[in-house]
């Protein structure tokens, strides 16, 4: 249904045929490989490039963690490139699932990933960015009238204080984007570049969804840190591990960190403001735990307790004296690092195939990365963000795609009526559409709970058959299988055991999803299974990262019998 705006009936005057909206082509890109799809309003060389190092680091990873002959039934990560750091915060895109450090506040870093039930997303910018670790003296055009604020204490925001013009003191301490005219003299400062940041969160995902326990935060940082420094050669090599540019600076700029408060976690309740913990210290930590021969057995026993529940004061007991390792640490800042080498075959990293999007699809890039923390933001947010979706989506009425994302939008909103009434528009465009045929029968699910007696239960019926006709169309596809899965959940049903298989298919297709977790992990704690139960939540109860899911997560952890 690509050309369903355009004029369908072939003229016989000779006049020419203008082609809809919706098929024309935009600027935006998609390059797709096996296990990655990556959009970008940048150039094609540039989405291509990423898409292919993704692919490699993909194999890398799959080497190292000993995968390489598994099957992978995930869903594809979708990476989006946007614009600069203004463009995309922007989007004012809120991580719910997802965070780190905190970092010092200079390391504000600008990264959006969301474990979606239905695939994770990771959105950044494709602007390289720059970290200012000391102020320097502005040099300021005078035609551009530029005043900037002046700022000394490194554990202060950038934005505040003083100004000052034409040769001041330049308070550019924080993240600025390597684009950025005014480049003040004597300024000290480390990159922060795109594709680093692309790296990091590819490896966190890869961490997380091919061995989703419970890890430390700092690990997790550390763990992308390791894999942002990939650098390729030709078509058959690959290095990971390098130091970050700039990491003496940072190290010489923040100082020493406490590990006995980042091994516990006692770091993660420190303001940005006054913390000292960075990504190169993040980096650091891991790179010396990882590559040494002493202390790598330790970090597994400790990210193994970590793992079964045991509370990270206790699992740091592994390391034994903390001033000992902290004084190795720090012969370790001094010494040359380690960093590997792999050489692979060119096959393993395919090709990326790239096509553009046209302007129906590329109008709703940002939408679909906006919808899962503007629905669950709720209230006027919510409200003003779903008017300008159903306004946007009226001009592609062609393109089922942004009618699929309304519907969505809708029954999320618990809109039923207009989560129907935007599901049949999809649906008649392209009526064998899953995705609109999944959210027609949420939309009639929800209708239901509002009936009593046999309608309820005849409209409820309904709404699983149209269900169950979406997961015939697309049998891979978890939001089918969570549709049907919630018709009985949220309507006070007992789910039968098909409807329990089909979750934990839908955690196969994404495995750290917190929604599925929880909602599995609460079905097998039901029917008794404690063991496979309590597995399934302590990554989203005891993980490093919160979640809207992680209270509840918690309260079914801790009603579950002792082994």
């Amino acid at each position: 249904m690509a050309n369903a705006q355009a004029v369908q009936a072939q003229p016989s005057n000779g006049d020419i045929v203008v082609q809809g909206q919706r098929a024309r082509p935009s600027h935006w890109r998609e390059a797709e490989t096996q296990h990655v799809i990556v959009l970008s309003d940048g150039r094609e060389q540039e989405v291509t490039q990423i898409a292919h190092n993704l692919e490699r680091l993909y194999f890398l990873l799959s080497v190292l963690l000993d995968r390489t002959t598994q099957t992978d039934n995930t869903i594809k990560l979708r990476v989006t490139l946007i614009g600069d750091t203004a463009e995309f915060q922007a989007m004012d895109l809120r991580n719910l699932r997802w965070q780190q450090g905190p970092f010092n506040s200079a390391f504000d870093i600008r990264r959006y990933y969301d474990p979606r039930q239905d695939g994770a997303v990771l959105a950044t910018t494709r602007i390289d960015q720059r970290v200012v670790l000391q102020r320097g003296v502005a040099v300021v055009d005078a035609l551009q009238g530029v005043q900037i604020g002046g700022r000394s204490d490194p554990g202060s925001p950038p934005g505040a204080g003083g100004t000052g013009a034409g040769g001041g003191q330049a308070g550019l301490f924080g993240l600025q984007s390597s684009a950025d005219l005014i480049r003040p003299i004597n300024e000290e400062s480390v990159p922060l570049t795109a594709e680093g940041m692309i790296y990091a969160g590819f490896a966190q995902h890869y961490l997380t969804a091919f061995f989703p326990v419970a890890y430390p935060r700092w690990y997790l940082d550390g763990f992308g840190q390791l894999f942002s420094t990939l650098v390729v050669r030709g078509d058959t090599i690959m290095e990971y591990g390098r130091a970050p540019e700039g990491t003496t600076a940072v190290l010489h700029r923040f100082g020493n960190v406490r590990l006995t408060d980042v091994l516990s976690g006692a770091y993660l309740t420190q303001s940005p403001d006054t913390t000292r913990w960075t990504p190169v210290h993040a980096w650091m930590l891991t790179h010396f735990l990882f590559f040494s021969p002493t202390r790598s057995g330790q970090f597994r026993s400790y990210l193994k307790a970590i793992a079964s529940g045991t509370p990270a004061p206790d699992a740091a007991a592994v390391f034994g004296d903390p001033d000992a390792l902290a004084k190795e640490l720090r012969a370790y800042f001094f010494a040359k690092k380690p960093f590997e080498r792999m050489t692979y075959p060119a096959e393993r990293a395919e090709v990326p195939i790239v096509r553009r999007l046209s302007l129906g699809e590329a109008a709703f890039v940002k939408g679909r990365l906006e919808l899962g923390s503007r629905i669950e933001a709720g209230g006027p947010q919510r409200d003003a963000w779903l008017r300008r979706l159903r306004e946007q989506a009226a001009t592609f009425p062609g393109d089922e795609g942004a009618q699929v994302l309304v519907a969505e939008a809708e029954c999320r909103s618990d809109h039923a009526a207009e989560c129907r009434a935007a599901a049949d528009r999809a649906l008649a465009l392209s009526p064998t559409d899953s995705a609109g045929l999944t959210w027609r029968g949420v939309a009639m699910a929800q209708t239901a709970t509002s009936l009593t007696g046999d309608a309820r239960t005849a409209m409820l019926g309904q709404a699983r058959a149209v269900i169950a006709k979406a997961n015939r169309i697309d049998t891979e596809a978890p939001a089918p299988l969570i549709a049907y899965y919630r018709s009985f959940a949220d309507a006070g049903d007992p789910a039968p055991a098909i409807a329990v298989d089909g979750l934990t298919k839908a955690l196969t297709a994404v495995p750290n999803a917190p929604a599925t977790r929880l909602a599995l992990g609460a079905e097998l704690a039901l029917r008794g299974m404690v063991s496979v139960a309590r597995g399934t939540l302590m990554p989203v109860a005891r993980g490093g990262y919160e979640s809207p899911e992680r209270a509840k997560a918690q309260a079914v952890l801790e009603g579950l019998p002792d082994r």
